[in-house]
């Protein structure tokens, strides 16, 4: 499926994105592994989130949903998790299966997680190493990518782990092993990312110590309890209807219920550096989360070099902000984001490839991007089946004269369905192909 985009002027109203895909996969985890009945609501019904409910359901849990976002959980406790009768497919989540990895590492059983033509591609050495310091037993393709096949071990231990890099993703993989660890388990961070999972663990009734940078889980002792909670509007989502509004030459949009955890909102931060207008309104709690709605309007923008600090806080969200910078007076710089070689795509690249397309001045470096603001063309993108790269696209024919096109969008739906209805109820000429 390609999007075509004709050139539009305003974009304004008001809209709710859907749930965060980060806390979805989570919920589902802990969920599935505390003792009782968990509720929420807000859950990412999207590919990865789907495929991550499927092996859950595959090794015995009952999962009641999603119905309109609300998901019942049977939890089966920390060691009620069955053998599944075959692999996990994990579809595109690579979210999925690196805490997953974690998880399953300390099971009592073996098991096989595998995942689409893009997934198979994806490293897998940066959570493969460390819970091989922690004793598991697991083995991967030429080149540590999936399928990964891990086999049971009589007892995980504990470690203290330094990140090389900043990376959500490795640290919750660590997290989660330690349940199962004997011991203490401990990741430093070399900068703060998303929290999620020590947030949520601590939800769950599992205690958390948390100090600079560092936080450490005891395994072994007690478990997890059923709660109760609300999943926010996903800050990633949120990105693709606040930089229209952004950019756009007319136009305010609201976005209500996003969540505003402060591992997450680099995005707002560096936008307004940039000089873009937003507020955030009506903040509240959502659980464990802190929630707000988002007024952003139509701003003049200029270049910037992106404080490195904010880097890690704003991965997912590069794409969007590139083609912001691309409509900004000057240049914009981003270094420190390596992270981004190794997402559903080599991002630095696929950025750097449709600006160009596009008629944007663009470098290319080893750990990032510096992007010369000037005037999009039309022209057709590839997305290289990549869900931020073909949203993030969508949004340069507010600054084109010409449509845009962007090829290979199916996998939008993993983070965002229903992108274009929404997109289209904001003033955005987006039609599907």
């Amino acid at each position: 499926m390609d999007y075509r985009v004709a050139p539009a002027v305003r974009i304004a109203g008001r809209c709710r994105v859907p749930g965060d895909k980060s806390i979805s996969h989570r919920a589902v985890m802990l969920a599935a592994l505390a003792q009782g009945e968990s509720r929420f609501d807000g859950f990412l019904a999207g590919a990865d989130t789907l495929a991550t409910a499927a092996a859950f359901r595959a090794m015995g849990v009952a999962i009641d949903g999603p119905q309109d976002g609300s998901v019942r959980v049977q939890g089966v406790g920390l060691h009620g998790l069955q053998p599944p009768a075959g692999a996990l497919d994990m579809g595109n989540a690579g979210t999925g299966m690196r805490l997953l990895a974690g998880l399953l590492a300390g099971q009592r059983f073996g098991v096989t997680l595998t995942g689409d033509e893009s997934l198979s591609r994806r490293p897998m050495a940066r959570v493969i190493g460390p819970l091989r310091q922690m004793g598991a037993d697991l083995a991967a393709e030429e080149g540590d990518t999936p399928p990964l096949v891990l086999r049971p071990v009589a007892q995980l231990r504990g470690i203290d782990y330094a990140l090389p890099m900043a990376s959500a993703q490795v640290k919750s993989c660590l997290l989660l092993a330690g349940l199962y660890a004997q011991g203490q388990t401990c990741v430093t961070e070399p900068a703060p990312t998303r929290d999620h999972t020590e947030r949520m663990l601590a939800a769950f009734g599992w205690p958390v110590t948390r100090q600079r940078g560092r936080v450490c889980i005891t395994g072994g002792r007690g478990s997890l309890q059923a709660t109760q909670f609300s999943i926010p509007g996903d800050i990633s989502s949120a990105a693709f209807p606040l930089v229209a509004a952004v950019i756009a030459a007319q136009g305010e949009v609201l976005i209500e219920g996003v969540g505003v955890n402060p591992t997450r909102t680099g995005i707002l931060d560096i936008l307004r550096a940039m000089g873009a207008d937003i507020t955030l309104l009506n903040p509240r709690d959502a659980g464990a989360e802190p929630v707000a709605d988002i007024r952003v309007r139509a701003s003049r923008l200029r270049g910037i070099a992106v404080p490195p600090e904010l880097v890690p806080l704003a991965i997912d969200e590069f794409p969007a902000i590139a083609v912001a910078a691309a409509c900004a007076q000057g240049q914009t710089l981003i270094t420190g984001a390596a992270e981004l070689r190794v997402k559903e795509s080599d991002r630095i690249a696929a950025i750097a490839s449709g600006l160009g397309m596009l008629g944007i001045t663009v470098e290319t470096l080893p750990d990032g991007l510096r992007i010369e603001g000037g005037q999009f063309r039309g022209g057709t993108v590839d997305s290289h089946g990549d869900h931020r790269i073909a949203m993030a696209f969508s949004l340069a024919a507010l600054r084109a004269p010409e449509p845009v096109r962007i090829r290979d969008c199916v996998n939008v739906g993993t983070s965002f369905p229903g992108y274009t209805v929404l997109m289209r109820g904001l003033g955005l000429e987006i039609e599907e192909a």
